[in-house]
């Protein structure tokens, strides 16, 4: 298999008014036909220290008890990112996860379990189940082919494990003689800001997210009525996933970092890490029980697709929500 890692494209990429200064992005197209963007290297704020107070007047129809929950956001640390690296231009597409399938004979870990993964069904009732999950699994009839609504070739990918994310990176490796994997929590945090200090990188107002990112709003309400006051009030005109880049790029030339689907990231999640983590390059804790997932999806409410929000999953988690994005590490 041809590789074109080594071979560089400068792209026009369409920015928002906001970085219509900034120069063009430099960009690449692997031998799976996945873009990638160029992250230099920088410092940055990582975290939040924005009072329970202040969150509950921004967001003023999620329920108190949610901004005491936020204590793994803090404390706010000043971050040193030493390297530049190569991040996914969008997360990763149906399209680029077949073709990768195909080349490599793995088999996802939904499908090779035999359990299945996660999907909408309009008849499923979560208060007949014990979790009360809002979407029915595991099925053998959901997986990455069918999350239960219709997907294009362009869509992220979902109901992906972090182990099958892992092993597309490896795969990836071996067959490009680069190294990919997944990005750092500190990593994520610092190419989703792209230099923005704000809840987004769009601005500290949920509804500037219309525009950049697919997260619940009113097209996602028609299904889930009951939370209509949770999501935007405005129309991205997508209820489920979008194609990738329907919206604006952030300032370092990233599409959807934040909604469309939940990323895996390469940490293991621990609560209070913030408090003693190291200022350069965090690789997170040492061991875990759970891996970090950031940037909320077409489900989400907004309160929960802030730059600095934490989630975590077991690695074999597979959900109509989760999919991933790659990094590909910069040779000097």
């Amino acid at each position: 298999m041809k590789s074109t890692v080594c071979t560089l494209a400068v792209l026009a990429v369409l920015a928002p008014t906001a970085w219509a200064e900034a120069p063009a992005p430099k960009t690449f197209e692997n031998s799976l036909g996945m873009p990638f963007v160029l992250v230099p290297a920088g410092s940055f704020l990582m975290g939040s220290d924005e009072s329970p107070e202040a969150l509950a007047k921004a967001f003023p129809s999620v329920p108190a008890d949610r901004f005491r929950q936020l204590d793994d956001e803090a404390p706010v640390l000043r971050v040193v990112i030493s390297k530049p690296f190569w991040l996914g231009r969008t997360e990763v597409t149906v399209g680029q996860f077949r073709r990768f399938l195909n080349a490599s004979g793995y088999v996802p870990e939904s499908i090779r379990d035999g359990t299945g993964g996660y999907g909408y069904n309009p008849k499923y009732d979560p208060a007949t189940t014990a979790r009360g999950d809002n979407f029915e699994g595991r099925d053998p009839k959901y997986s990455w082919r069918n999350p239960g609504f219709s997907q294009g070739d362009d869509e992220p990918v979902v109901n992906v494990t972090w182990h099958d994310a892992v092993a597309m990176s490896e795969w990836l490796s071996r067959s490009e003689g680069h190294r990919y994997r997944l990005p750092t929590e500190a990593e994520w945090e610092y190419a989703c800001r792209a230099g923005t200090r704000t809840r987004y990188y769009s601005g500290d107002d949920p509804e500037s997210l219309l525009g950049t990112a697919n997260v619940f709003d009113a097209d996602t309400a028609v299904y889930w009525p009951q939370w209509r006051q949770q999501g935007l009030q405005g129309h991205d005109g997508h209820a489920f996933t979008a194609p990738a880049a329907s919206g604006a790029a952030n300032g370092f030339g990233l599409y959807d970092m934040i909604g469309n689907a939940w990323e895996w990231t390469a940490d293991w999640y621990g609560e209070d890490y913030y408090a003693h983590s190291p200022a350069d390059d965090p690789q997170g804790p040492a061991s875990g029980n759970v891996r970090v997932r950031r940037g909320g999806s077409w489900h989400t409410w907004p309160f929960y697709a802030r730059c600095s929000f934490r989630n975590w999953n077991t690695m074999e988690t597979r959900y109509t929500l989760v999919g991933m994005r790659l990094l590909l590490e910069a040779e000097r």
